[in-house]
């Protein structure tokens, strides 16, 4: 009897043990709902520690539940990055230290601000809707500001000293993209589902009814006039959008700069929208400033104008930089304000003068100067009608127009220089044989860059695009194409044989790169009242 019950015991005993291995096996095989839609992400281990950290969390139902949870978890990292990035000013033992510091601070509150938006935005309980392609811009842009933290302190050599506050932010990228990664699948989807050709004139959702009418009125009377010689409310640009930043209801704010030379470095805050600055055009109203790398600063922070502040529009205004070839990075511009527009503005410098940092950008009937990388950053900008001057460099030295810095392959940023013609400047013309002339090389692994139905003069070298220093780093991830150029330079023949290199022959390629579809500039630029061209 007792052999039998041991038996028995045995028999239980064994089976206990095959159900709980058929049971581990069955979990094996059927993973977790949060596993399930992390695996589909570029970076799926953070995604499962973040999602798996917070109990209170709901599983995620829908790819828009996925995101919202993604854009979440990025907001409370970003946070926390940012509370520790505050902690380190009384570490600061230097000014390039210090300047650093500044700048990662502000980038992070920056970002902080992205994120904040686009999960308000995606919140439909509360009525602030915006499209994918808003919440992937703003994205982007959180994306873009974590990076230029990273390359200001490599610039001012003080990396050891940052690189605690961007390792903290390791997980804030790493979650971004991931947001990047579905939102792309959310835009393509919706792509699929879009008749071509389609063309709304309306409004973007987020502007208000007010907005719209005031944005498409053609005579407004300036809300300040700014003036030198003391006839108008201010003496100073900055001091105008300082009183313009107090104002209680963020509408169109219209600012006249009276004919003058403003030699001061100018700010819009992010929080200051709606801001018009009107010249007495761009012969006579200038704003100028002389900050740049070698003077101790970023190449963010060296910019004479930098502007944050969405729906930003400048008019009959040049901004310059003018500390010269010899001082290095030095920007007349920075603009990462969304839904911007300049219209018939000069840009003057030489290394780095404009830098598209981030977001939806718009240029039209402008003048662009400078020697290397003059045409920068990450947003995502077209350039239509506008003049493209290449100024003479130090000796030794090469010229490039843009370098791009798409850093995720989901960014929808790109630089599209449309209808626009590239010459060279007074000072280069006599000795244009002795330098070399370039229409880019990437700043970054996805760069992207297009020159459609442009005139090229024959200052651009034969190969028309240049290596990152002498590298074959991100050659077959950018993407940079030439659609329907002319002039003495415009051939392909001779052209890099890049895998990333394209000579556009389809009309609906070429598109992509459009006001209408990059920018989505049909929603949005009818209100300015600047012309454009929507299509090619």
């Amino acid at each position: 009897m007792a052999k039998k019950l041991t038996f028995l015991l045995s028999l239980l005993i064994f089976s206990s043990l095959l159900f709980q291995t058929a049971l581990s096996r069955s979990h094996h095989r059927r993973p977790n709902p949060i596993q399930t839609w992390c695996n589909k992400t570029p970076h799926p281990v953070p995604c499962k520690y973040w999602l798996s950290h917070y109990p209170h969390r709901l599983t995620p139902k829908h790819t828009t539940d996925f995101r919202m949870q993604m854009v979440q978890v990025a907001l409370e990292r970003a946070l926390s990055a940012k509370s520790y990035a505050s902690q380190f000013e009384t570490n600061c033992e230097s000014k390039p230290q210090k300047a650093a510091w500044s700048d990662c601070l502000k980038l992070f509150d920056n970002t902080v601000h992205q994120l904040n938006r686009t999960l308000q935005g995606l919140d439909t309980k509360h009525k602030k809707n915006c499209t994918n392609f808003d919440a992937q811009t703003w994205l982007s842009a959180a994306l873009t500001n974590i990076h230029t933290c990273r390359d200001g302190s490599k610039e001012l050599n003080v990396s050891d000293f940052i690189n605690p506050i961007y390792m903290s932010n390791n997980n804030v990228s790493e979650l971004i993209s991931n947001g990047l990664a579905i939102g792309s699948q959310l835009l393509e989807k919706e792509n699929r589902t879009t008749s071509l050709g389609h063309d709304d004139e309306s409004y973007p959702s987020w502007l208000s009814n007010h907005d719209r009418r005031l944005l498409a009125a053609t005579s407004i009377k300036a809300n300040l006039v700014v003036a030198k010689d003391g006839s108008g409310h201010f003496r100073t640009v900055q001091a105008a959008l300082d009183l313009a930043a107090k104002r209680k209801r963020m509408t169109r704010f219209i600012i006249h700069v009276k004919k003058g030379v403003y030699r001061e470095n100018i700010e819009v805050a992010n929080t200051n929208t709606n801001i018009m600055l009107v010249g007495d055009s761009l012969r006579y109203t200038i704003i100028t400033g002389s900050r740049s790398v070698k003077g101790g600063y970023t190449t963010y922070n060296s910019a004479t104008a930098g502007i944050d502040g969405p729906g930003f529009i400048a008019r009959g205004i040049t901004f310059s930089n003018t500390a010269g070839a010899i001082k290095g990075q030095a920007v007349a511009l920075r603009s990462s304000s969304d839904l911007s527009v300049f219209y018939r503005c000069a840009f003057m410098g030489y290394q780095d003068t404009l830098m598209v940092h981030s977001q939806r950008q718009f240029y039209r009937e402008c003048y662009i100067y400078g020697t290397i990388d003059f045409i920068f950053g990450n947003a995502a900008v077209v350039f239509q009608s506008c003049l493209i001057y290449v100024r003479k460099p130090l000796w030794g030295q090469v010229n490039v127009i843009t370098a791009q810095a798409r850093n995720d392959p989901f960014q929808n940023t790109a630089i599209s220089i449309h209808n626009s013609q590239v010459r060279a400047a007074p000072d280069l013309k006599p000795v244009v044989r002795y330098y070399k002339t370039y229409l880019g090389r990437p700043w970054m692994q996805y760069s992207r860059v297009v020159f459609m139905k442009c005139y090229l003069d024959s200052l651009i070298n034969p190969a028309g695009w240049l290596e990152w220093q002498r590298t074959n780093f991100a050659l077959s991830t950018l993407y940079y194409g030439e659609y329907k150029n002319f002039g003495p330079a415009s051939s392909t023949r001779y052209r890099v044989k890049w895998p990333g290199f394209h000579v556009i022959t389809s009309a609906n390629v070429a598109t992509s790169f459009t006001v209408g579809n990059l920018i989505a500039g049909r929603s949005w630029l009818p209100s300015t009242s600047v012309p454009f061209t929507s299509g090619l």
